[in-house]
């Protein structure tokens, strides 16, 4: 179950079929992407603010949601951008941010009506901007592949920590997820 985060981001790609055409756009409007990024982070945050846990979690350090808001326009930005054109630095940079939302205890049910946000209010500002619906969708695209990688660093860190404390196999871990999926339903 060890991830490669690089192999991920492809799989990802053909998944959600994110497109040359789609880091085209992106790319081509990095500059309108940078000048709504703080809006979007105030957006971002006001929204998980609003959540009694998100508020301890975003609130538990002195200076956090200011390092905060700079991670967010940071990474709204090479969404655009791709870093790298969405390669190797790219994938490895998601897998640990994936990796710090475990660390910190922001978990999927906050992440994912989180990124939503984010999707929606950038159709708001594609909207009165007069931008292309075109763009909204490439946006969402790599929203989606930037959510999966958090969501995985769940997947990947629980299992590990379970197969390294009880010296199950990955194939028996798997089938007892399996088992006991079927038994819940």
């Amino acid at each position: 179950m060890s991830l490669s985060s690089q192999a991920f981001m492809q799989t990802m790609e053909a998944r959600i079929s994110f497109s040359d055409a789609d880091k085209a756009l992106l790319k081509a409007n990095a500059a309108w992407g940078s000048s709504i990024a703080l809006q979007m982070a105030e957006v971002f945050y006001a929204y998980l603010a609003r959540d009694r846990e998100m508020n301890q979690i975003l609130n538990a350090k002195e200076g956090r949601m200011h390092r905060l808001n700079e991670t967010f326009v940071e990474w709204f930005g090479e969404m655009f951008t791709g870093m790298d054109d969405w390669g190797i630095a790219y994938a490895e940079r998601r897998w640990r941010i994936g990796l710090v939302h475990v660390q910190i205890g922001i978990g999927p049910q906050h992440v994912v009506p989180a990124m939503a946000t984010v999707v929606n209010e950038v159709g708001k500002q594609l909207k009165s901007a007069g931008l292309s619906e075109d763009l909204r969708d490439a946006l969402g695209r790599i929203c989606m592949i930037d959510l999966a990688f958090i969501e995985q660093a769940y997947v990947e860190v629980s299992s590990q920590a379970v197969m390294r404390e009880t010296g199950w196999t990955e194939s028996l871990f798997k089938r007892l997820i399996t088992t006991g999926a079927a038994r819940m339903q």
